[in-house]
């Protein structure tokens, strides 16, 4: 689904955040524990890359282009 109107990429945008954030803290969570997966936070990080990236793109299309 490609999100067109700035109020469903804004509202995505929240969405990608908030997983973001989400997945920091796990992370952190997880470092910090004895016998922690090394794969998993692996995951985790790559997982977190990514949603970096999807609000990057994200956040291009909410501005405007400007005809030089």
């Amino acid at each position: 689904m490609q999100a067109q109107d700035p109020a469903q990429i804004a509202h995505l945008l929240a969405e990608l955040r908030q997983e973001h954030r989400d997945l920091d803290v796990a992370i952190q969570q997880m470092s910090n524990s004895i016998g922690c997966d090394e794969l998993q936070i692996t995951r985790m990080k790559k997982r977190k890359l990514l949603l970096k990236d999807a609000i990057a793109r994200l956040e291009s299309k909410l501005i405007p282009d400007l005809d030089a």
